[in-house]
């Protein structure tokens, strides 16, 4: 890996300036009035899965954050959920999430975060979830993984995966059991029941957690690479697995109907979790 991507000694000086562009663009609209717009839009009332809301801190956050990288690294290749993708036949390709958990955000919940990912070649390399009311910084790559708080002088912490050995011990993530579709949603509810403590609504957060030691697994259905790609480093780096439903890498850069994911603490877990959900 590139020096100036290696989180060999911490959080890279990139990452860090992209937190600082995170914080400006997102923090000014944090509990504030807020035009909220629905990528959804059909004409249905009340549908949650026909609500998909983005504002202006989303598509700001984006735009600065691509500016940035254009100038740093104009041969680099970007992916981001507002404003899609330019060059990625380049060797390195940033993917961008500039609110995951927009939800949240509307609703005032500090649990949204800013996903970036360096990916080599479709492989992810190095991410970052950067949570700007927390201060927080959770990064990854290689085998370092970190959390920075830029609010504090705290030290960086290590993270690292628990060990967890039984489903029975685990706490499971999931963001809402309601978006599941088909056969998806019976078999989380199996692993659901099979598990000791489960948690809905924590988007990226539910990840950084499994990163972290405090959660054991994180299952999700529906998603896009950018909802995910800064997280796998994460996650990997911590000691933990992150696949598909079918136990594949998750890699590319392609649009995906239906990305299941599983991200688990470590292999013996990942193993039975996929047990029950490979059905």
């Amino acid at each position: 890996m590139h020096f100036e991507f290696s989180t060999q000694n911490g959080v890279p000086q990139i990452i860090r300036e992209m937190a600082e562009v995170a914080a400006a663009e997102t923090l000014p609209h944090f509990r504030q009035p807020l035009h909220v717009e629905n990528k959804l839009d059909n004409g249905v009332e009340g549908a949650s899965e026909a609500f998909d809301p983005v504002t202006i801190a989303d598509k700001n956050t984006e735009a600065a954050l691509r500016k940035l990288i254009n100038q740093r690294f104009p041969d680099h290749g970007i992916l981001g959920e507002e404003y899609g993708a330019e060059n990625l036949q380049a060797e390195f390709v940033w993917v961008l999430d500039p609110i995951d958990g927009t939800r949240l955000f509307v609703s005032g919940l500090p649990l949204w975060g800013t996903l970036i990912a360096l990916c080599h070649n479709g492989t992810p390399i190095l991410g970052a979830m950067i949570q700007p009311v927390l201060g927080e910084i959770f990064v990854g790559g290689g085998s370092h993984a970190w959390l920075a708080n830029t609010k504090s002088k705290a030290p960086l912490k290590t993270l690292a995966t628990r060990q967890h050995e039984t489903l029975d011990k685990a706490t499971l993530f999931t963001t809402d059991p309601a978006l599941l579709a088909g056969t998806e949603r019976p078999r989380y509810d199996q692993l659901e029941q099979s598990c000791q403590l489960y948690r809905y609504g924590a988007d990226c957060y539910g990840y950084a957690m499994v990163a972290s030691g405090f959660a054991d697994l994180d299952v999700e259905a529906g998603l896009q690479i950018y909802d995910i790609a800064a997280l796998i480093p994460i996650i990997e780096a911590a000691g933990g697995k992150v696949t598909t439903w079918q136990g594949n890498p998750v890699r590319g850069l392609e649009k995906h109907k239906r990305l299941q994911v599983l991200a688990a603490a470590n292999e013996t877990l990942h193993a039975q979790a996929l047990a029950i959900l490979d059905k």
